[in-house]
């Protein structure tokens, strides 16, 4: 066993650059880290990093041995993993990164829920609205909304997400109700600086086309809800999802507008790193939220 923390940390050390970063994927200490990594070379009889006070670099004898290492340490998984998947017992741990307002606001209880089907999972559930680096911060999977930038992942898509264009009604009596995407130019608009491009807009034209507003803002948050706060306190109009808006929506503080511009949804995605076969555990919670999410029409269809 100590021999596969060993590899584990050597993998976890040559994909992060650095002891610290690998002892933070796998939950250990820098002196940990360092430990296994020195009764590795012990045990093999070779020097895998060369070390000085300023930096550190893996040996071509390391280089050589990742290769290999990597794909045997899939392998052991992959067998592990298809023991359990005959005992129909999913187990093990799961790093997940998830955005904070969906996480907090529309996962929490199906992860819940999860939990209670799945005793022997353990979840390790980070709520976080920035783009962690997946394979390099040892994060099983990652929920993301939105485009998707880094191809190297694998996607499965859990649902979508409509967002929409909302005001309160105070602000519309003061300052008119746009009619057009263009018109928008002429309000105070509130940004959230979490979606990817952030400053542009996008809506449908008579054609059907996508076409994108530059936006001005005096107030961006990087947090939708309180960017719906402010839009109910009447400053201005502001983009969000409709599971962020839904309460709202339903109790008149904001209108919806624009809505015949309205592009198509975006997704929820599930990404996890490229493998020779995906972890049951893992499966095992991406099919189980795709079941759970396919049961809320409110994000596609309504509020």
């Amino acid at each position: 066993m100590e021999k596969l923390d060993s590899s584990r940390m050597f993998v976890a050390v040559m994909e992060t650059g650095s002891f610290a970063a690998a002892a933070q994927r796998l939950g250990t200490s820098h002196g940990q880290a360092s430990k296994l990594i020195t009764r590795l070379e012990h045990d093999l009889g070779i020097q895998l990093f060369k070390r000085s006070t300023r930096a550190m670099a893996p040996t071509d004898v390391a280089v050589a041995y990742y290769d290999r290492i990597k794909l045997l340490l899939e392998e052991y998984d992959a067998l592990n993993d298809s023991v359990r998947n005959a005992s129909e017992s999913p187990a093990g741990k799961i790093r997940i990164t998830v955005p904070v307002t969906f996480g907090t606001t529309q996962l929490s209880h199906h992860l819940i829920a999860f939990a209670q089907r799945f005793p022997h999972i353990e979840l390790d559930v980070n709520f976080s609205d920035r783009q962690v680096n997946v394979v390099d911060e040892g994060f099983d999977l990652a929920l993301r909304i939105g485009a998707l930038a880094d191809s190297s992942l694998i996607a499965r898509k859990l649902c979508a997400i409509r967002v929409i264009i909302v005001a309160s009604p105070d602000y519309l009596e003061q300052r008119g109700v746009p009619e057009t995407w263009q018109q928008l130019s002429r309000h105070y608009c509130i940004v959230d600086t979490n979606f990817r491009d952030a400053f542009r807009w996008p809506f449908l034209d008579a054609s059907q086309h996508i076409q994108e507003l530059p936006i001005g803002a005096r107030l961006k948050f990087s947090n939708a809800d309180v960017c719906l706060q402010a839009a109910c306190a009447g400053l201005g109009i502001t983009r969000v999802p409709t599971f962020v808006a839904g309460d709202r929506l339903r109790s008149q503080q904001v209108i919806p507008l624009l809505t015949q511009y309205e592009v198509p949804p975006l997704g929820l995605f599930a990404l996890y790193p490229p493998a020779k076969h995906l972890a049951r555990k893992s499966r095992t919670l991406i099919d189980f939220l795709v079941e759970a999410l396919s049961g809320q029409p409110a994000w596609d269809q309504g509020w």
